[in-house]
Order: C-alpha cells, then sequence, then structure tokens
C-alpha cells in the first residue's frame, strides 16, 4: 500500500494494530477522522492518553477503574460474603448486565494456559486465596468459560483453597461449552448465575 504521506502511513500503522483492524480499514478509520473537525480528533487523543495514563485496577478485585476502589466493591448494598471469579472486566460487564447477581467480583486478568506461557503466577491467584484465608468470605462463584484453560484455572483454585471453609460452586451449564461469557445472551447467563452448582459436581459431570 503507497502512502502520499508518511504521517498517514504511520497513523495508518498503529490503527492496524488495533484486533479485527486490518490496513484498510484502518485506512477508512484514519481518513474519517481527518475529514472530522479538528476538535473531535484531538478529544479522542486525549481520552486515549488519559485511558492509558489516570486508569486503575481496583485495589479489592482489580477490576478496570476511576478510582483506587471500583464502585462495585464500594457499593454498601452488594453482598459481600460471595465473590465471583472472573477472566477479565468483560465478563463483569456481561454478569452486570443480568442484574442478577448482587456479590463481588475478583477478576484473574486471564487463565491458565501453558501454551501462551500463562501460569498461575501471572494471574490474581493469590490475593484471591489470601482473600478466602481471612475468613469473611463464604462462597467462590467459578465463572471461567467452559474452555480447558477455564477448567484448569478453576481446578487450580479450588485445590488452592482445599482446607478452608469457603463454599464453591460454579455456574450451571446453560453455557455452551467452549462458550466465552461476554457472547452469552443475558438470560442464558443470569439463569447460569442463579442455577449454579457445587463446583465439585461439575467435576463429576
Amino acid at each position: 500500500m503507497d502512502f502520499s504521506s508518511k504521517l498517514l502511513e504511520q497513523a495508518v500503522a498503529e490503527m492496524s494494530q488495533l484486533p479485527g483492524v486490518g490496513k484498510r480499514t484502518a485506512l477508512r478509520l484514519v481518513l474519517h477522522l481527518l475529514k472530522q473537525p479538528e476538535l473531535q480528533t484531538t478529544q479522542l487523543a486525549e481520552a486515549l492518553t488519559k485511558l492509558r495514563t489516570e486508569i486503575k485496577l481496583c485495589r479489592n478485585c482489580h477490576n478496570i477503574s476511576d478510582t483506587e476502589v471500583c464502585d462495585i466493591c464500594s457499593n454498601p448494598n452488594r453482598i459481600r460474603e460471595i465473590i465471583c471469579v472472573v477472566e477479565d472486566i468483560r465478563d463483569v460487564m456481561a454478569i452486570e448486565n443480568t442484574s442478577q447477581y448482587r456479590g463481588l467480583y475478583h477478576v484473574l486478568g486471564g487463565k491458565i494456559s501453558p501454551m501462551d506461557g500463562i501460569g498461575p503466577s501471572q494471574l490474581n491467584i493469590r490475593s484471591l486465596v489470601e482473600k478466602v484465608k481471612q475468613g469473611e468470605v463464604e462462597e467462590i462463584i467459578f465463572a471461567l468459560s467452559s474452555t480447558l484453560e477455564g477448567d484448569t484455572t478453576n481446578f487450580y483454585i479450588f485445590r488452592q483453597l482445599e482446607g478452608t471453609k469457603v463454599k464453591t460452586s460454579t455456574i450451571a451449564r446453560g453455557i455452551s461449552v467452549g462458550d466465552e461469557l461476554e457472547y452469552a445472551d443475558e438470560v442464558t447467563l443470569g439463569r447460569s448465575i442463579t442455577n449454579r452448582v457445587p463446583f465439585e459436581s461439575s467435576l463429576k459431570s
């Protein structure tokens, strides 16, 4: 692809690094931005800069937040004795959209995947175990996607929690095996949370 401007070429190269954005789509987006008022492009650039420099991770659950403690963890109406373990913020958003869950969350930041070089030490597992050992948590809900990596991560955490009095459950298999939580419809996901089953039972199925 030949460019008449090095600045245009650089902008397209950076834009094409986004997931699902090829060079042609990147060029179309960049040319669109050039046609917009300068203020709009400047506001977009400022929003992205703030996203990188000011975004925080909640010190309690590792959810993305504007403050040290996210809105969910700081909400006094949430059930603090129940923690739903998810992979990332997209899963938090998906479950929140169901309006069926009133507990707290714990965001792992990924799943155990030896093929991708991701081990337990690279995830937020230790802080979850420490939280449980403090004795205030009554139930852990495993809400990872029904994939090999998700099941492996669930089982690893389950073994780490052995010896504690915490109840462990997993979302009902209304979510098809291999499906990602963020793509499940709200009704199905809501029912899966409400009709969760003991984790030990899922090991036998």
